[in-house]
Order: structure tokens, then sequence, then C-alpha cells
């Protein structure tokens, strides 16, 4: 099904999406920032909605609706309104000896008709986030939520509906046959949060057409505490990190290393502030539920592939599973393989810094890693050594709330970044001006020019 006001074909609305485009309209800064603007109207406007909607789709209470999925948008866009002028300013770049009478600069253009693809987990942030870097990087836009949160969905489509016209920007709900028929088309720029192996298939896709691509993803994002860290604080905020949303975070903690000598105070203070923060889940009104049967079937399918050292509750008819701690995995367990995006999180042992280091080495590249130390020297170790998107030390999830730093993965967990100035960038391209002066010219690039080719090595030396 189509969102749009106009019941038009998918080709029919990127025609006419492009066609828009091509009158420059969406270029102006004026335009961008009423267009913001616009944006954050029409969400104040539907804000009870969007809170409403994401306690039905995923159980979530208002705290964390407008915290994790409001709140920041507000933000991002308040922030995007005060630096838009200036990022959107041409770059003045130095140049080389051979390039005397001349100016370079960097100017950032849109790339024109983009499709934005977002994921169940967060869905309203997820989707309008990577959406206001298209605006304010001069596109027109396509977004396509997630059917899984099918009234955040229909609420989106409202908010985009109230500030703009379909042929600006659009939302296109449907199942995966619509995103299939989304991906067929032709266009400038893809951008997609979601699973490494949908990912792939978005790959896929765009390459066919040498579309250029963000892929936000994910992975088993590990937490490291070291023998020297400070338990009480990294058993807190790991717990919080972890089961913030039922663990449905991209970047939740995904299994814990801890040193063997740390394991049992670990352990039990990871107990205790779980169950000050989130209670046994179950019974707790605001803990979030899980997505979908599909996926409560799945994670419920982990929790015999260990011990449970607590939690374990699971109640399939309000989907929710309880936080859960595993120690003693199995050899060859699928969760230790697979992303688990979900509130179960397994405690694993080492004895020395070399181990949790080759352990997190020997798999993909993660989209985040966590260390817990209070040593220089092993902060530096670990990040010397170990290749992920992103990470905290002492902390978890927060570096992505620092709207200076890009959020983005690395290999398996994604390509491209985004946040703050790195939004603008990613839907922009960045194009290469050369100015050159005509008072006055330089022959030794000519090939008749005499001793040229000494003179170039001169300069190339």
């Amino acid at each position: 099904m189509l969102a749009p006001i106009e019941q038009l074909t998918i080709e029919e609305l990127i025609s006419k999406q492009r066609r828009f485009f091509k009158t420059q309209a969406t270029k102006s800064l004026a335009f961008r920032l009423s267009m913001l603007t616009f944006l954050k109207e029409s969400i104040k406007h539907h804000e009870a909605e969007i809170i409403e909607a994401l306690k039905t789709d995923l159980n979530k209470s208002e705290l964390d609706a407008f915290t994790t999925e409001i709140g920041f948008i507000y933000d991002e866009i308040s922030r995007t309104n005060r630096e838009l002028k200036r990022w959107m300013r041409p770059k003045r770049v130095r140049g080389a000896a051979i390039h005397l009478g001349t100016k370079s600069e960097v100017m950032y253009e849109p790339y024109g008709t983009v499709l934005i693809i977002a994921p169940w987990n967060y869905p309203f942030q997820l989707a309008i986030a990577p959406l206001i870097g298209a605006i304010a990087a001069g596109n027109t836009a396509v977004v396509k939520p997630s059917e899984l949160t099918p009234n955040v969905a229909q609420v989106m489509t409202k908010v985009l509906e109230r500030a703009f016209t379909d042929r600006y920007v659009v939302s296109v709900e449907g199942d995966k046959d619509v995103a299939q028929a989304l991906l067929a088309q032709k266009w400038d720029h893809i951008f997609f949060t979601g699973s490494t192996q949908v990912g792939k298939i978005v790959m896929e896709a765009a390459a066919k057409q040498l579309t250029p691509v963000t892929l936000e993803l994910g992975g088993k994002s590990p937490a490291i505490v070291h023998e020297d860290a400070n338990i009480n604080i990294a058993a807190k905020r790991i717990a919080w990190g972890k089961w913030m949303n039922a663990g449905q975070t991209c970047v939740a903690p995904d299994y814990v290393l801890v040193h063997e000598s740390k394991r049992d105070a670990f352990l039990e203070a990871i107990k205790r502030e779980a169950f000050l923060m989130f209670g046994n889940g179950i019974g707790t009104e605001r803990f979030t539920r899980i997505v979908s049967e599909s996926h409560f079937d799945r994670l419920t399918g982990y929790l015999s592939q260990g011990d449970v050292f607590f939690g374990g509750a699971t109640e399939r008819e309000s989907l929710k599973i309880a936080p859960t701690v595993m120690t003693d995995i199995h050899d060859g367990a699928a969760v230790m393989k697979d992303e688990i995006f979900g509130p179960i999180l397994p405690v694993l042992t080492y004895r020395q810094l070399d181990e949790a280091i080759e352990f997190v080495s020997d798999r993909p590249h993660p989209l985040a890693l966590y260390l817990f130390t209070e040593t220089k020297a092993v902060e530096q170790t670990v990040l010397k050594h170990l290749t992920f998107g992103g990470g905290c030390v002492n902390d978890v999830l927060m570096h992505l709330t620092n709207p200076n730093l890009p959020f983005g993965g690395v290999g398996e967990s994604g390509m491209g970044a985004y946040h703050g100035r790195y939004s603008f960038e990613a839907f922009s391209h960045a194009k290469s001006i050369l100015r050159n002066t005509t008072k006055f010219d330089v022959p030794i690039r000519y090939p008749n020019f005499k001793g040229a080719e000494k003179l170039i090595r001169l300069v190339y030396r």
C-alpha cells in the first residue's frame, strides 16, 4: 500500500520527485531551513500520537518514547538549523606548488532523490534522523517505515503529509514486497538501517544501479570489563545500555568479557542493577516488549544454550522476556554467533587482556565496543588492536548521543556515518572545484616548454 495522498505508483512518485528536484527549489538555504521547521512543527502537533503508537507497537513508556525517539529528533533539528549555513558554505582547500594562481574548494550538493529505509527498534527516530540529513543536504526523499511497527508507520505518514507535499518528502508504507519494489528503482542515494543480512540485499540492489549507500547495520558489540574496572559503575551502565528497549538496540552490549577475578562481583552487581532499573521485566509495565512472535521465539531459543544466572522468565502473551544473564555458554551456541537483539546477555571470562582482544578480533568488526578500565595503557592497547564502528571507555551507548561524533559501522557492521554534520555530508556529493587565474600562465605544464621534465621532477621530488 502506498501512503501518499495521491495513490501514485512507485515509479510515478519517484518521477514526480525528480521533476521537483530539477526545479532547484530544494537547494536554497531558506527552503531547507523552512522545511526543517515544518517538520519539527508537525512532530510537535502529532507528539501525543507518536508516543501512543510507540506504546502500542513496542510498549515503550512515555519517558522512553520521548528521550530515545522524539527529544533526540527535536535536538537534531534545532542543531541543524543553527549550523546548516556553515555546513553549506564551500570549503577552501590548499593547493600544491604547481597550483600557483589557483583557488580550490569543495562544494556540497544534494544527490537528488533518496530512499530511507527505517527499522522497527527505534522506528520513529531512525526514520526521521536520516531524513533531517537528507533535507539539510537539499534532497527529495521517500521514507519506508517498518511494517513491524504499523502504528508508528501510520503516524509517521501523517507527520510527513502535514509537513510536506509528496513531490518533496513522502512516506511509503508496506511489507517487504513494497521494500523490494522500492529497491528495484533508480535512486541517487539509499540510506538503510537494519540487519547485516538485509543490508546485503540492499547493497546488491543498489549495485545494479551503481547507487551509493549508507548502511547502518549491527553485529555483536562486546563490553570488556578489565580487572581494574569500577565494577559497580560497569554493571550499572551495562545494565542500562543492555536492557533499554529490551535489548533491541543496535549498539546494545551483546556480550560481556569480564576478567575472571571479577566475574562473581560483576554478576552480583549487574543482577542487582537490572532489578533496580527494570524489575523482573515481565511484571514491569514500562519494560519494552519484543516486537514480534518470530523474534520472541528466536530469543527464547537461546535460553537453553547455557546456564541462566538470573532472569530467563518469558511471557508469550505479552511478548516479554525478563532481563537475563547467561553464563557457561555451550560450544558452538548460536547465542554467541547471532546478534542477539534482545534482553539476553552472555557473560564470559578471560585471564589475560590478549585473550579478550583475540576473542573480539576473531569475529566480524562490531558496530560498537565498550571498555571498562582505569588504566590508560589498557585503554590504548584495546583501541589500537580492535576495529569497530565507535564506542566508549567506561560507558555504553553515549557516543551516539554526541552530534559531533560520526555514528556508523565498519565492515559487516555497516558503511558510512551520520549525525550532525555527518548526516549532511552523508546525503551530499562533495564536488571539487579549481579556479585558475587568466592574468598569467605557468608554462611548465605544456609539452613544448624547454626543460619541463627537469623542472617537474623538482616539483614532485
